[in-house]
C-alpha cells in the first residue's frame, strides 16, 4: 500500500494527495505533524530516500532558522530536530514498495508510482 506523509496545510502535500485520489490505488495518509515520526522511523525514511538527514529538513521554516541554522550538527541531531519539530520534514513524502520520494513535483510521483 502507498503512504503519504501529509500536511494539509501545505499546497504541494494537497496537489500530490488529489493526485493519489485520481491515481485509483489504496493509500493511507500520515499526519506526520499529530502522528509524529518516531527517530528509528526517520532513519528507516532517510534510508527509502536514499537522503541525508540535512536534505530532508525545510531549512527555511522558522524554527529551524531561529534554532537550529547556525548550529553544526550531527545527522542524529539534525534527526531529532525533526522528531522534536515535524514541521521541519519536507512534505509531501510518498512511499510504495520500500521506496520513497518527496513529492512535490507530480510528474516524478506518476513515475514513482509506475
Amino acid at each position: 500500500m502507498i503512504e503519504i506523509y501529509h500536511n494539509p496545510r501545505c499546497g504541494k502535500s494537497r496537489n500530490c494527495l488529489a493526485f493519489l485520489d485520481q491515481s485509483n490505488e489504496d493509500y493511507k495518509i500520515i499526519p506526520y505533524l499529530t502522528e509524529t515520526p518516531s527517530f528509528e522511523d526517520l532513519k528507516i525514511l532517510l534510508q527509502k530516500l536514499s537522503l541525508q538527514p540535512i536534505q530532508l529538513v525545510r531549512i527555511k521554516e522558522k524554527v529551524w532558522i531561529e534554532n537550529y541554522k547556525e548550529k553544526t550538527l550531527s545527522d542524529d541531531e539534525i534527526i531529532q530536530a525533526m522528531v522534536d519539530n515535524p514541521i521541519l520534514i519536507e512534505r509531501p513524502i510518498v512511499i510504495k514498495d520500500g521506496k520513497a520520494i518527496i513529492g512535490r513535483d507530480l510528474y516524478l510521483v506518476a513515475s514513482f508510482l509506475d
